[in-house]
């Protein structure tokens, strides 16, 4: 066939080895008769992405145009970290864990297109979710010029049939269990587990037990609880129980504390971006755990005005996030004021692991705590807050309500029986 005046010459593939994105491969050679080049992220998602090379090279892709990166090291550093400053949680439950890789992909997308001379990128989201969003919005922002290709949009193979009929007859393998309808989707990486669509559509109904693949049920979790201790410097976990990690290598380790005792699970219906509604089912067992240590660490070392402020910017922020718009001016700005708010973030906070919960069970800083033992003690302190001082601080803040309330009064709208016929003298 001969290719449309506008095809792209070169394409930068996200991906994944599965069978939709190798049939999209496939359809982008046929319908564009273009060179591809497949990007396939190790986001630890848990999964052997050396087949994904194999399949690759079975769709007659030479070595030099399959990139396959462990960006494990990145993704948690650069992105999930700087989430978790600002303890970003979507509609006060969901902790991100989708929204939060696709910026990353996306960058490594846009970048390979340039090392290649690719004048175009495509991905495999539906026109239905957020994702489209999130990758296009994150390679127009990196790069204005870039054509982005998204075939769920574009093609006709509008059901999972279709899709199979068409990936054997352009000669595209298909395992024998994709040859009926998948029970859910699961999209995974270090953060966490999605999983949608199918048996889950109906938010009525409990998700199988099959559906969670990190962590044990509660109730199956160990009968004896887990002590663990996360260190922070300036807001980002450094440290397990005393031992130095890598930023990937924590989180890596706090999912096997999480999925151990069934930490981390949630059954959502939340709002998307497009508009419509959708239930998931996510586990987040490290990031649970990570988000529970951190407010830990915070409630010693950040001023109440700080955290208070931190607290009303974070939905706009997480919303962000989830929307697509990681390499926004608005983001960015956020950061700013989050980042200067984790400087004295620094400390050690002690959890406690048990049947579906991580629990604060204590929390030190050694030179940057807030706390003044001796400001809050019940016990006798040696003069450091004089009680006295309450009573003015009271009644300076009631001013403005005893004025409220003496007005209404004298209108007869207030709680008092009789109507003030003038202003009272305060004491």
């Amino acid at each position: 066939m001969t290719a449309p005046k506008s095809a792209p010459k070169k394409v930068v593939l996200a991906y994944s080895g599965g069978l939709d994105t190798s049939i999209i491969l496939k359809w982008l050679q046929k319908e564009y008769g273009c060179e591809v080049v497949t990007f396939t992220a190790d986001l630890g998602q848990g999964e052997e992405l050396g087949p994904a090379r194999e399949k690759a090279k079975l769709m007659g892709l030479a070595d030099e145009n399959i990139y396959i990166e462990d960006i494990r090291e990145e993704f948690v550093r650069d992105f999930v970290f700087p989430m978790f400053r600002a303890n970003a949680v979507y509609e006060g439950l969901y902790l991100l864990g989708t929204s939060i890789a696709r910026p990353l992909i996306s960058k490594r997308l846009v970048e390979i297109a340039a090392e290649t001379g690719a004048d175009a990128i495509a991905h495999g989201a539906t026109g239905k979710g957020n994702d489209q969003v999130r990758f296009e919005l994150a390679a127009y922002a990196l790069n204005p010029d870039i054509k982005v290709i998204a075939p769920w949009r574009d093609w006709d193979l509008t059901s999972r049939t279709r899709l199979i009929e068409w990936a054997e007859a352009h000669q595209v393998p298909v395992p024998k269990d994709k040859r009926g309808e998948a029970p859910f989707s699961v999209d995974a990486n270090l953060l966490h587990t999605s999983s949608e669509g199918k048996v889950l559509e109906d938010p009525a109904e409990a998700a199988p037990d099959y559906v969670y693949q990190r962590t044990v049920a509660p109730e199956d979790a160990p009968d004896t609880p887990e002590f663990i201790e996360v260190t922070f410097e300036k807001g980002d976990a450094v440290a397990i129980n005393g031992a130095a990690m890598s930023p990937a290598t924590i989180l890596t380790k706090l999912n096997e504390y999480g999925g151990k005792h069934g930490i981390g699970r949630l059954d959502l219906v939340e709002g998307r971006y497009v508009g419509m509604k959708s239930r998931g089912i996510y586990e987040t067992p490290g990031g649970t755990i990570l988000l529970a240590a951190h407010r830990g660490i915070e409630q010693i070392t950040l001023d109440r005005g700080a955290a208070h402020l931190k607290d009303q910017l974070m939905p706009q922020y997480a919303e962000l996030i989830y929307n697509g718009y990681w390499f926004s001016p608005e983001r960015e700005m956020l950061q700013a004021a989050i980042d200067k708010s984790q400087e004295r973030a620094n400390g050690t906070v002690r959890l406690k692991l048990y049947k579906g919960n991580a629990d604060i069970v204590g929390r030190w800083s050694e030179h940057d705590s807030l706390y003044s033992e001796q400001h809050v003690t019940f016990e006798d302190d040696q003069g450091a807050y004089d009680q006295k001082d309450a009573a003015g601080f009271i009644k300076i803040n009631a001013l403005r309500l005893r004025l409220l309330a003496m007005r209404d009064r004298r209108l007869g709208k207030g709680r008092g029986e009789v109507p003030d016929k003038g202003l009272t003298r305060f004491d």
